[in-house]
């Protein structure tokens, strides 16, 4: 658990990058902790699952439910997530994944669950979640996969994919265009 939290702290030292173990100092810590409502959620959320998997009944359910009252986050706790979970906005967030990651950022009002079945997206490791995005059903994201906002991704997406609509579309991997537009027919100049 201390170790996936200072995973998780290390994201917002400096928003956008991952910072040195040795900008993690006691002062910084407790300054994340007082300025950052999403770092006292994402803590919640480690504590939970610390009790769950030490199989302390009570404290888990709890601590969840404590942390969609306080904060809006609902996440289940014991959920397989990652160190360097970065959730910008947790309010209206909604995060239900058979597995996410490590360094997975979370903007805002996403939902990651279910679709038609009892079946939940497993999410790889540097994927970029944006805001009002809908991740649903038993599909695989791949590594390093971005997906727009209020895209809803509902088929697997390969590694290194930016995803993007409703339903979401893979427009690029790794920054190459999937499709490239056929010849552009020279228009005339108008004076």
């Amino acid at each position: 658990m201390l170790e996936n939290l200072r995973m998780d702290l290390k994201r917002w030292v400096v928003p956008g990058q991952i910072a040195d173990d040795s900008a993690l100092t006691m002062g910084t810590v407790l300054r994340l902790f007082y300025q950052y409502m999403p770092v006292r959620a994402v803590a919640l959320f480690r504590l939970a699952s610390w009790f769950k998997q030490q199989k302390i009944p009570f404290f888990p359910g709890f601590l969840q439910r404590m942390n969609y009252f306080f904060f809006g986050l609902e996440i289940p706790s014991g959920a397989d997530i990652g160190g360097g979970l970065y959730i910008a906005h947790p309010i209206g967030t909604v995060i239900m994944p058979r597995r996410i990651g490590k360094n997975c950022t979370i903007i805002a009002a996403i939902t990651i669950g279910m679709r038609n079945e009892w079946a939940f997206p497993d999410i790889g490791d540097e994927v970029f979640i944006g805001a009002g995005a809908r991740v649903l059903g038993g599909i695989r994201i791949g590594n390093q996969v971005n997906i727009g906002a209020n895209s809803v991704v509902i088929q697997d997406v390969p590694d290194g994919a930016t995803v993007v609509g409703a339903p979401g579309k893979v427009i690029k991997i790794y920054g190459k265009p999937m499709q490239q537009a056929g010849p552009v027919e020279a228009q005339p100049v108008v004076n």
